[in-house]
């Protein structure tokens, strides 16, 4: 009965906002849904789009729910994201927010965090984000999004620090339900790290795996992230994967194909033209893009994605 009264939430939009819920934060007006996945977890889907667009909900952020308390993975890109997330999910459950996973600290998976840090909530995250958060590059990218995201994001959105900092994998096994916590080290960011659920056997990947659209390289180690999606790929049983963008994987060999596939490409073929000494230029223009150009954010991720490999792949040539 759990779970029946629980799909029924599915279709529930922005406009259906908790009637009780103590908004604090300028309210945004996207649409958004909560969508059951299994008995234990929900999720909330961005849209494909720049880290801008849609008012900054572009990534996913997870809702599990065990017998005394809930688990959120990931906190949206704004504390108005994150509020509208909780009153969707105050229609499922009035239990105590107890932690707040990070699967890594990327501008659009953070900004909401102070939500849940205010509500008494423990923030669990990567070992290695804390480079990022004492860096400029993490001063300068708030201090954008407070522009370029106003009023969501603002003079009052500050960076949330971890309670805790995961170094390798680890388990957290209570009320119910059983999470895994992989430690990845450096892959998509400096610092990755996915859960796995049970007994739901729900995966949740982060940034790691994108679904239905390129990914965005950023400033990721493509060899390493490689590594991982391969080892990745040999995980048996799995029922579901929640990707860090895109939609629900109910095929996760599929979905973890698509990003694979598409880093692999990257580095082959730009290899190839590194060991020519060839230019960026020169080599951008005789790859076939074919096999990727109609997916979702190609035209305005592939370049940036291509040259951030390309440096990369001249680095690791320098260090051979």
């Amino acid at each position: 009965m759990k779970f029946i009264f629980g799909l029924l939430l599915i279709g529930f939009s922005a406009s259906l906002y908790a009637a009780d819920y103590d908004f604090k934060y300028p309210r945004s007006t996207v649409p958004m849904k909560l969508k059951q996945v299994s008995e234990h977890v929900y999720f909330v889907q961005g849209a494909t789009g720049v880290a801008t667009d849609n008012q900054g909900f572009i990534s996913n952020a997870v809702v599990i729910l065990d017998d005394k308390g809930i688990t959120v993975v990931d906190g949206l890109g704004s504390p108005s994201l994150a509020e509208q997330m909780m009153s969707l999910v105050r229609d499922v459950s009035q239990l105590p927010v107890k932690r707040v996973i990070l699967t890594h600290y990327h501008a659009d998976h953070i900004y909401g965090l102070q939500v849940y840090e205010d509500m008494g909530a423990r923030v669990i995250a990567p070992f290695g984000v804390d480079d990022y958060l004492n860096s400029q590059s993490a001063a300068d990218r708030l201090e954008e999004r407070r522009f370029s995201l106003d009023p969501w994001v603002n003079e009052n959105t500050r960076l949330v620090y971890p309670d805790e900092l995961i170094k390798k994998s680890s388990v957290i096994a209570e009320d119910g339900i059983k999470l895994t916590l992989n430690y990845l080290g450096k892959a998509h960011s400096d610092a990755d790290l996915t859960v796995l659920v049970e007994p739901d056997n729900v995966f949740i990947s982060g940034d790691v795996i994108f679904e239905g659209r390129i990914p965005f390289v950023g400033d990721s180690d493509s060899k390493a992230w490689l590594e991982t999606l391969n080892k990745l790929a040999e995980k048996k049983g799995i029922r579901a994967l929640i990707p860090g963008h895109g939609g629900l994987a109910r095929d996760p060999v599929k979905a973890i194909k698509l990003t694979r596939d598409y880093l692999s490409y990257l580095r082959e073929n730009l290899a190839a033209g590194v060991e020519e000494m060839m230019s960026f230029d020169e080599i951008y223009a005789a790859i076939d893009w074919s096999p990727f150009e109609r997916l979702p954010a190609f035209a305005l991720g592939n370049r940036i994605n291509a040259y951030q490999v390309f440096l990369s792949l001249e680095q690791e040539m320098l260090e051979n």
